[in-house]
């Protein structure tokens, strides 16, 4: 073998250890991170026996109407994610955050995550606690669970609120995940890696630091988990199974919307038709993205008091 050839193949062998280095360390710092943060993370709210699990729910306020937050998909943490609008809303009403199974505190679940498992998981939940009356407020995809969960349980909801609620004539939703791909940067610890080195979502937001860094570790304990990436899965089918429903003509329906959505191709449009079909039926457009509760919170919950009293 020649001198040249040699030194080509020792450096190709250092390169591929060096790869598979680097790879064995960022396995072990994720799975040694993990452990440590397990430890770290405060629980909150309270664990409701549904389906055999525990799913976490926090109730803030005592206030005579009930409202019951449903977070967007992939919300990590809910209840804290929340936070603000639950601060707005507590002073006037029984505020129930619902955390469903994968998100937050709530155990996983190997059950499809079909709209109508999703559903009856809530519904389930409510009725554990004795909940039988509420208004629906529910943030991104929870405009697709939700305008099933009216439609199954028209006698117990008194109105459904929207925050920048997803559509089921949205266009673009019959798009394939790369699911593996996913699993794979979860079971590798790559998926850590590339958040540590990404810029933090939360750092300009109103939350205090330990809400931050609580958040920050539940969203890596609760990424790319067996039940939201099942829940990805099914996004495709939830959406076409949602096309034909509409909201009740008869429930109020309050929508706010972000104003300055350019990725949805006619956003303000969709929630305009909703509205319209409505006999009581409002929307609202703010900007501040697509967690308008993030910045908007005390603009939402002023104006869903306002609406919630005009219908009486």
């Amino acid at each position: 073998m020649s001198k040249p050839l040699r030194i080509i193949l020792k450096s190709l062998a250092a390169i591929v250890i060096a790869i598979l280095l680097f790879i064995a360390i960022v396995f072990i710092i994720d799975k040694v991170s993990s452990k440590l943060e397990q430890g770290k993370i405060h629980p909150y709210g309270q664990l409701v026996p549904v389906d055999g699990k525990n799913m976490n729910v926090l109730i803030q306020g005592k206030g005579e109407e009930t409202v019951v937050l449903l977070p967007g998909y992939g919300t990590a943490a809910p209840a804290l994610d929340f936070k603000q609008l639950i601060d707005e809303l507590s002073p006037y009403y029984k505020v129930v955050v619902i955390e469903p199974f994968g998100y937050g505190l709530s155990d996983r679940t190997d059950k499809e995550r079909s709209t109508d498992n999703i559903v009856s998981e809530i519904h389930e939940a409510l009725q554990q606690l004795n909940i039988d009356r509420y208004t629906l407020m529910g943030h991104s995809i929870a405009g697709i669970y939700g305008i099933a969960y009216v439609n199954k349980y028209p006698e117990e909801v008194q109105a459904f609120a929207g925050i920048d609620t997803s559509v089921p004539t949205q266009a673009g939703m019959d798009v394939t995940f790369p699911i593996t791909m996913f699993k794979l940067l979860k079971q590798s610890g790559f998926g850590r890696l590339m958040l540590e080195l990404s810029s933090d979502p939360y750092a300009e937001l109103p939350f205090d630091e330990e809400t931050k860094k609580q958040m920050r570790m539940i969203t890596l304990e609760n990424m790319y988990n067996k039940s939201t990436l099942n829940e990805l899965e099914h996004i495709s089918a939830n959406f076409k199974g949602a096309q034909h429903l509409t909201f009740p003509t008869e429930l109020p329906l309050i929508l706010f919307v972000d104003a300055g959505n350019t990725s949805n191709e006619g956003w303000i449009a969709l929630h305009e038709e909703q509205v319209k079909n409505s006999a009581e039926g409002k929307m609202m457009t703010f900007e501040g993205g697509h967690y308008l509760h993030h910045l908007r919170s005390k603009e939402i919950a002023e104006n869903f008091r306002q609406f919630m009293q005009e219908i009486k």
